[in-house]
């Protein structure tokens, strides 16, 4: 569970800042929320660049696969760069009804999204990679910054 525990954990923490940004939103407190927002764009493209970067690739080597689990969480992290960028500009703008509205749908795609990583591929990861592997790509992950 040592991938599972850790990746979720980035998740929470993720999804943490991301609440306080629309809470800031709610408030009228545009500029907290920028702050906020910006450090959740920061921590989830940090958290893909560890998955697209190590994760990912290690365990597409070790599974022999590259068409399952890893390309369509691939494919949601474009989705979830998209909406960050029009969250950005929203934001900067305060638009609070903007905000709101791609709020709502950041927060569905990233629950579904996390769900499917959570429940499956990261239990795979735990099945499928060794013990020894994990590690290194677990400090590996932690050294990546963007």
């Amino acid at each position: 569970m040592i991938i599972t525990n850790y990746m979720r954990d980035e998740h929470r923490g993720c999804d943490e800042v991301f609440v306080s940004a629309e809470k800031a939103v709610i408030d009228g407190n545009f500029e907290e929320a920028e702050k906020l927002f910006l450090e959740f764009a920061d921590e989830i493209l940090r958290h893909f660049k560890k998955e697209e970067e190590s994760l990912f690739p290690t365990f597409e080597e070790i599974s022999g696969s590259t068409e399952g689990p890893t390309r369509i969480m691939k494919f949601e992290h474009e989705q979830v760069r998209g909406l960050i960028g029009k969250m950005a500009e929203v934001v900067e703008g305060k638009d609070s009804d903007a905000y709101l509205s791609l709020a709502e749908s950041m927060m569905i795609l990233l629950q579904q999204h996390n769900m499917k990583e959570e429940q499956m591929l990261y239990a795979m990861c735990d099945r499928v990679i060794p013990q020894d592997v994990k590690e290194a790509t677990l400090a590996t992950m932690k050294e990546i910054t963007l």
